[in-house]
């Protein structure tokens, strides 16, 4: 037996860097049902075929939607509910690839879709699974945002916004979903090698300069994926039954916010 056996997940963005590296683990640790979801479909499927060739024993569905859209979010819910007949945990991570960049730099008409992107991406499959988990008694929920949200950084003005209203969205919906035995927590890191996002900062010359400077605070080690998978695990389990409303960075120690 496992700390997770026989619960049902959702894990949105879970078909690349960060959010597979979490699908894997939840599976590692006890989930049979999963629906994993993303916005490609043939890199979706590769994940999907990929987690289920490693794990023969579990039953993981595809949903190739962008979940920064309500009929998206509602849609990836909707096919975990009628697929498995429950949500025990739900995963959000689906933020994009926000690229840093000076706020006078950046056009005032991309910024409403980069807050749109960033925060719905990230809420609103809370919001369509609320009611879900609410009706079965509760769950955990875990949302997947930067350490932006706490510290300001330059260049991640829009970023940081986007990401502090992500954590205050967490920490407020934890309040009302305590009753119903829902748990909502957020995690923040900083940056995370070994991911598509790190590859495009470490290439783009004003990101590197930024992120070079992370680097060689992070005197634990640069985070990778499966660093902050681990704590997703944790936070889905029984272990963190008292856990709820929290902010969680995961930095190498490079910050301590």
């Amino acid at each position: 037996m496992t700390k997770l056996n026989g619960l049902t997940a959702i894990v949105c963005g879970g078909t690349a860097g960060i959010g597979l590296a979490i699908a894997r683990s939840l599976i590692k640790d006890g989930v049979q049902q999963m629906v994993i979801v993303g916005r490609n479909p043939e890199k979706g499927e590769i994940a999907r075929k990929r987690l289920v060739d490693e794990n023969p024993q579990a039953d993981v569905r595809l949903v190739s939607v962008d979940v920064s859209y309500p009929k998206g979010a509602v849609l990836a819910v909707e096919t975990c509910m009628s697929s498995f007949g429950r949500i025990d945990t739900l995963v959000s991570g689906a933020a994009g690839d926000p690229m840093p960049r000076l706020l006078h730099e950046t056009p005032v008409e991309d910024l409403p879709e980069i807050f749109r992107s960033i925060i719905c991406g990230v809420t609103l499959p809370l919001r369509a699974a609320l009611p879900h988990m609410t009706a079965s008694g509760g769950g955990s929920m875990t949302c997947i945002a930067s350490d932006a949200a706490k510290l300001a950084t330059p260049g991640e003005a829009a970023i940081g916004g986007s990401m502090a209203a992500i954590a205050m969205f967490c920490r407020s919906l934890a309040l009302e979903s305590r009753r119903h035995q829902i748990r909502v927590n957020c995690v923040t890191p900083s940056i995370v090698r070994n991911t598509q996002l790190y590859e495009k900062v470490m290439n783009d010359p004003f990101a590197s300069r930024l992120f070079a400077k992370a680097h060689e605070r992070a005197y634990l080690g640069v985070v990778e994926p499966q660093d902050l998978a681990e704590l997703v695990c944790f936070l889905a389990s029984p272990s963190a039954s008292r856990l709820t409303g929290q902010t969680i960075s995961v930095t190498g120690g490079i910050s301590a916010a």
